[in-house]
């Protein structure tokens, strides 16, 4: 398994393989890149299919932490970790006591935080063993609710952009993924008097939504085929693919999950077709934005931070048109010159 020559490696810093016999650890550290101060990027737990398969999420995820938060402002590089299991099955106290000793020993330069597949109940296990921990329950606490309202306010921005329109009123969205963000999203929506079309694995969450937001209930696949004005993927990235580019009848992608392109050309091929797509690291940055208030905790100022991605969008995507060039590229380029910076 390389890691230089990695197709997903971009210049990181240090990846640091884990592994505790004991807890049955197996775990990925990925430091992208520290220009703008500390790493700071989830931990996820996912039953990957292959070493690689971690491998090459960890390294494109920690990519997408160094750019989230510099273009959110944050004094904070890019790093993330993964844990490689079953978190229905294979979380206990004494496998994530472990992962925070291996995280100790990188002496800060990485502080983890809850992710997909982990909780606060995790991070306070992990705290156990290091303070290079964030997201702890009793200070800014569940970050879902700021990434959900940092995505409402991106698909407000793009629906301005692109139809010139205020409100959502009657709008149609399709809703991949009701985990805790999706559905937090799918609350906004409802109230701003958007239609709903929802997906996920998760029956439960499909009935609730549309018991109480009024949601029409899709299949995982059919949700590329929705005649709806919004795609919002909310679950696992790379759903902007070959394969589903040419049934998202959509002309706007904006939603909070990562790495939503499978491949950077998909920026491009999206623009082709007249697709707005909301760059994924720019419109998912309101956890982290929350947690970067957590040592003296305003919920109001982080809440008016969390309200800057709509403006940041609007800029971006201004810019796209002036320069003719995909959003993404207009994201990524503005990053860069932020990270070069060292964040001034």
């Amino acid at each position: 398994m390389a890691v230089f020559n990695h197709t997903a490696f971009d210049g990181h810093e240090q990846v640091v393989f884990c592994h505790d016999p004991e807890t049955g650890l197996k775990a990925i550290v990925a430091i992208h890149n520290t220009n703008c101060g500390p790493a700071v990027g989830g931990c996820r737990m996912w039953n990957y299919a292959s070493d690689d398969e971690a491998l090459t999420d960890v390294l494109r995820l920690s990519r997408g932490m160094t750019y989230k938060n510099a273009m959110a402002g944050l004094p904070f590089g890019g790093g993330k970790s993964v844990i490689i299991g079953d978190a229905k099955t294979m979380k206990s106290e004494a496998l994530f006591r472990a992962f925070g000793r291996f995280l100790n020993s990188l002496g800060g330069r990485y502080v983890t935080a809850e992710d997909v597949g982990t909780s606060t109940k995790d991070i306070a296990h992990i705290q156990m063993e290091t303070d290079f921990v964030a997201g702890i329950e009793g200070l800014s606490g569940d970050p879902s609710p700021f990434t959900a309202l940092g995505t409402y306010l991106g698909i407000k921005a793009a629906v301005k952009h692109k139809l010139g329109r205020d409100d959502l009123e009657g709008l149609k969205v399709a809703v991949q993924g009701l985990g805790s963000v999706g559905y937090y999203l799918c609350e906004h929506l409802h109230r701003a008097g958007a239609k709903l079309y929802v997906t996920d694995i998760n029956e439960a969450a499909l009935k609730k939504a549309e018991a109480e937001l009024g949601a029409t209930i899709v299949g995982l696949d059919e949700i590329y085929d929705q005649d709806v004005d919004v795609y919002a993927p909310c679950a696992l990235g790379a759903t902007v693919n070959d394969n589903t580019i040419g049934r998202i009848k959509a002309g706007i992608i904006a939603g909070c999950a990562n790495n939503q392109l499978a491949e950077a050309r998909h920026d491009q091929l999206l623009r082709d077709q007249g697709v707005l797509y909301a760059p994924d690291y720019v419109i998912n940055a309101g956890g982290i934005i929350n947690v970067s208030f957590e040592k003296d905790y305003d919920k109001a100022a982080a809440t008016a931070k969390v309200e800057e991605i709509y403006a940041t969008l609007l800029d971006i995507f201004q810019r796209a048109d002036a320069q003719q060039k995909p959003t993404g590229i207009i994201a990524d380029q503005m990053a860069r010159e932020i990270i070069a910076r060292g964040g001034k």
